[in-house]
This record gives C-alpha cells, sequence and structure tokens, in this order.
C-alpha cells in the first residue's frame, strides 16, 4: 500500500498552454504499468477553463466544490455542480472550467493510452465561453 498524506502533496499552477484564467493542480499522479490509471485534483477561480483536448480513454471528473461548466465539441455549453460527476467519452474533444463567478474544483481521472492520458488543442475562445449554457 502506498499513501500520499496531504501534507506530501504538491500543488502546482496550471500552465498557460493548457488553461486559461488561475488553475492549480494538485496531488498530480500516474500509476505504474500495468496500471494506466492517473488523475489529480484541479481547482479553477472564477473564469478559469481548459483549453479544448481529448482523453483516448475518456475521462471522468468529480465535482467536489463550486459550479462549473462544460462543453463537447458541437453540443450547448452545460453547467454542472458540486457533487456531479461527469464523464467525456474516449476521444471527445471537450473543454471544463469554473463559471465567470463561481470557482469550481473537482477530481479529475482517466487512463493514459501510448503513454499520453490527454491531447491538448486550442484555447477555448473568451466569446465562446461567455456565451454560457443555453438558456431554457
Amino acid at each position: 500500500m502506498d499513501i500520499t498524506r496531504k501534507a506530501d502533496r504538491t500543488t502546482i499552477a496550471g500552465p498557460a498552454e493548457w488553461f486559461t484564467g488561475t488553475v492549480t493542480i494538485t496531488g498530480q499522479f500516474q500509476r505504474d504499468t500495468p496500471s494506466r490509471v492517473g488523475g489529480a485534483i484541479v481547482h479553477f477561480e472564477p473564469g478559469a477553463r481548459t483549453a479544448w483536448h481529448t482523453h483516448p480513454l475518456g475521462q471522468t471528473l468529480i465535482v467536489t466544490e463550486g459550479v462549473g461548466w462544460t462543453q463537447v465539441e458541437g453540443g450547448d455549453v452545460v453547467e454542472f455542480h458540486a457533487g456531479d460527476q461527469l464523464w467525456c467519452p474516449a476521444d471527445r474533444k471537450h473543454w471544463h472550467g469554473a463559471t465567470p463567478t463561481s470557482a469550481m474544483t473537482h477530481i479529475a481521472i482517466q487512463e493514459s493510452q501510448d503513454g499520453s492520458p490527454v491531447t491538448w488543442l486550442e484555447h477555448v475562445t473568451d466569446a465562446d465561453y461567455l456565451a454560457g449554457p443555453a438558456r431554457r
């Protein structure tokens, strides 16, 4: 059994090439082969979001705090809340982050394929982000 204590977890700033706004990544891990699972706790300040990206084997998000938005390419922006779980299927281009007025934290879990858990793409434009969820 390998235990990483809370006090021993590292927190890094989310790289500007992958995120817009202030994002922190805590306790990032990638398990050794034969396991392919990896993950981290990711915190987004209001207005912060990922760039568009894909995961070769999909991604699960477990929202622990706040309110966020997500979008799969070609779909509507959808709002989610603390306690929600999101699943994005393999190779679906998507983004996720906080709303303009609320911070959001999630646990991200994904698997690597051929050594990589993610392919990063272009940034989400401010105009596309600020369009927000479809009002019904």
